[in-house]
């Protein structure tokens, strides 16, 4: 029996050692405590909170430009450059962002003449870049959103494409002027030979045959964008800008555009009239 007491307690002191030598169990830190090294719940780190000092031009923004050159489906062919600058002044959360006199270089993507019978002169461009006073440029592929309500091209939205004014009342007016000088040489011809109403007869329909033969012979009307003229570019992506980028301290100054205004409008080309070629 005493050996058994002996032996029972030689198991339990080698287990208390076993027990004391045992690391204690880890304990899970609080609930609103966050590990070492990391902010606590419900708090952001200073880069997370760090301020957005960027400036956006929205898509679709419609911005204001004037013409610096001239074109026209006359002289213009696909590929030819067309140079703008910007009308109106665009802001960003109350920030100057596009100055009035920005730069906006354009390309000319299509170019068809009038016909001589029908058919109207067609011309469509698109804007690929805006550089600010400061030099800093952004490029895109913008479109053009409206014309100047003074000239008397009209716009196709859809496609884009700036299509010349008709012609018709200068035809109409081309005839009649011919018809009324055959008239009048006719009868004095008449009067010389002796039968004056014959003779206006002859006259009328030959001055009618040649002003139809001028309006045969001649184009309509070019499309054109003059100088000084206002178009709109419609955005087709954000442009975004830093604080930096809107430094205009040393730009030069923005120097006036003189206003070309409406063009005299170009007549049909006809008999005693420029070359319509």
């Amino acid at each position: 029996m005493s050996q058994r007491l002996v032996l029972f307690s030689l198991l339990g002191v080698a287990t208390l050692l076993a027990a004391a030598q045992e690391p204690p169990p880890a304990t899970a830190p609080p609930a609103n405590q966050a590990p070492a090294g990391q902010p606590p719940a419900g708090l952001k780190s200073r880069s997370d909170t760090a301020p957005d000092n960027a400036y956006h031009v929205d898509p679709g923004t419609h911005i204001l430009l004037n013409m610096i050159n001239s074109i026209s489906t006359k002289q213009a062919s696909v590929g030819d450059s067309l140079y703008l600058e910007t009308a109106f002044p665009v802001l960003s959360n109350g920030k100057l962002v596009i100055p009035q006199g920005s730069w906006v270089k354009g390309t000319v993507t299509s170019v068809k003449r009038p016909g001589r019978m029908k058919g109207r002169g067609l011309l469509q461009v698109r804007f690929d870049s805006l550089t600010l006073p400061n030099g800093v440029t952004r490029n895109f592929r913008a479109d053009i959103g409206s014309l100047d309500a003074r000239a008397d091209e009209t716009l196709n939205k859809e496609n884009g494409n700036i299509k010349s004014a008709g012609n018709k009342k200068g035809d109409a007016e081309t005839i009649a002027g011919t018809a009324v000088g055959g008239t009048i040489l006719g009868s004095a011809v008449g009067a010389a030979a002796g039968n004056a109403a014959k003779g206006s007869v002859i006259g009328l329909g030959a001055g009618a045959a040649t002003g139809l033969l001028g309006v045969l012979a001649s184009r309509g009307p070019d499309a054109m964008l003059t100088k000084g003229s206002t178009v709109e570019m419609v955005l087709d992506r954000p442009l975004t800008y830093s604080e930096q980028d809107l430094n205009f301290n040393g730009a030069p100054p923005h120097a006036a555009l003189s206003d070309g205004g409406p063009q005299p409008k170009q007549e049909r080309s006809g008999f005693g009239r420029a070359n319509p070629f």
